[in-house]
């Protein structure tokens, strides 16, 4: 089988994105893995310039042939602390498309940008692939008493993750 390889345009959020964004999460979540989440369970996701923006953080949005095929966020949550939120790609653009990595790679960029040196995520137990995709891109497994206070936990995670960053402080 040959790989698959699009050009995917990744950007930060903007306000018409949200409804496809809204679309394309809440899909993944109660359609692909039947979580019990709805889109007002989510109001980060109809606010995204104050939940994550107004603290410095940053969601950005991917997008393919005009329609929204992936998302990611940071949610700043301490001086050099993150929170990796709503990374979320749609069934025909996983594996070897590369998208996944990508949006990865712009959220490590930000990050680095901004010194942070720790990244925290929480997943839910179903989402193996996203387990072995974390594992593969630097992230652990940690217990959840090993969170910061300020980590924003969601009721249906259950596996929590880290991430130390290896960058050199710039004077």
């Amino acid at each position: 089988m040959s790989e698959r390889r699009f050009d995917y345009g990744i950007k930060p959020w903007q306000p018409a994105d949200r409804d496809e964004v809204i679309v394309l999460i809440s899909g993944i979540q109660r359609g692909e893995f039947g979580l019990p989440i709805t889109a007002s369970d989510q109001p980060d996701l109809t606010d995204i310039a104050q939940f994550y923006r107004a603290g410095g953080g940053e969601f950005w949005v991917a997008r393919h042939g005009g329609s929204v095929v992936g998302t990611i966020a940071a949610l700043k949550i301490g001086e050099d602390i993150a929170a990796l939120r709503k990374m979320f790609v749609a069934r025909e653009h996983r594996g070897a498309s590369g998208l996944a990595a990508s949006l990865m790679q712009t959220l490590v960029g930000w990050a680095e940008d901004r010194d942070i040196r720790t990244i925290f995520l929480g997943t839910t137990a179903v989402m193996g692939a996203a387990h072995r995709f974390y594992e593969r891109h630097g992230f652990v497994s940690i217990d959840p008493r090993e969170l910061p206070a300020s980590f924003p936990r969601m009721e249906v995670d259950t596996r929590f993750y880290r991430r130390h960053l290896n960058w050199v402080h710039r004077c």
